[in-house]
């Protein structure tokens, strides 16, 4: 058989039987000791983390979702300019809401209601909705703008919608990300 590096003391060896990581009994025991301690302090990480999930509030959690909704929505709009303005730059882009999340909660997470915008347009000219509103209509058409504009029931999600909607919008970017 070939010789093979030990895995325990770095010493070359000459394998007796298939699979043979360590040369003698000492770095067998060795090695095993090492692989529990490392098999434990991964078992520690999944715990604190379980526990760090236990403490999230909805707010957490909607501050998550929301995260990933907006990371979807820059990601699908990633080739197209900004819906505002209709320009393309170097700076930031955001996740801009036609009408706003603290007017109208309901539709946080509704895709008509948000595309990618530049940084001005949203934070200094707070989202400049009237050209917003026309470059929407010819993007999803005047009848989906008036359902937009139009009343909704009231949503308030509770924490494992929350997951769920975190998770959809983080599998959908990375599937976008990947045809990229």
């Amino acid at each position: 058989m070939k010789q093979k590096t030990c895995k325990s003391c770095k010493q070359l060896f000459t394998p007796f039987q298939m699979g043979q990581k360590v040369c003698c009994g000492d770095c067998a025991l060795a090695l095993a000791i090492s692989e529990r301690g490392k098999a434990e302090k991964v078992a520690k990480v999944k715990e604190r983390r379980a526990d760090k999930e236990k403490l999230k509030t909805r707010a957490d959690w909607m501050r998550e979702a929301q995260a990933a909704f907006n990371a979807f929505i820059r990601a699908r709009d990633d080739d197209l300019p900004c819906i505002s303005c209709g320009r393309h730059h170097t700076g930031q882009y955001h996740a801009g809401h036609y009408l706003s999340v603290g007017a109208r909660p309901e539709l946080r997470f509704d895709e008509r209601n948000v595309h990618k915008q530049c940084s001005p347009c949203n934070n200094y000219l707070s989202g400049n909705a009237v050209l917003y509103r026309v470059a929407l209509i010819d993007k999803i058409g005047t009848a989906s703008v008036e359902f937009l504009e139009g009343p909704h029931e009231p949503k308030k999600y509770t924490i494992d919608e929350l997951k769920e909607i975190k998770g959809y919008y983080r599998s959908l970017e990375k599937e976008l990300r990947a045809i990229e």
